[in-house]
């Protein structure tokens, strides 16, 4: 009889160790999910960062264009004036 029972102890004590090892597995896929989805959201925070980033970045390249056009044109009238007192002092 004292055998039967250390049988039955010692399935007992191999299932608390699958059941204990499937909850170990059960806790790490549930943290890897979470930090999958944290991940998922970290990266849309970037992604629409990113965008904000471009957007800025073409409007400042818009601007320094519209500056080097009205910068273009200031020499160019600059020119225009500096020949035409040239032209009047003679």
């Amino acid at each position: 009889m004292d055998s039967l029972f250390k049988n039955v102890n010692n399935v007992n004590t191999e299932e608390d160790r699958k059941l204990e090892t499937l909850k170990s597995l059960d806790e790490k896929i549930a943290a890897a999910i979470e930090k999958v989805r944290a991940l998922k959201e970290e990266k849309a925070v970037l992604e629409r960062r990113i965008k904000e980033l471009e957007q800025s970045l073409d409007e400042k390249n818009q601007e320094l264009e519209m500056l080097k056009t009205e910068k273009s044109t200031v020499k160019s009238q600059l020119e225009e004036l500096l020949n035409e007192l040239e032209s009047i002092q003679l």
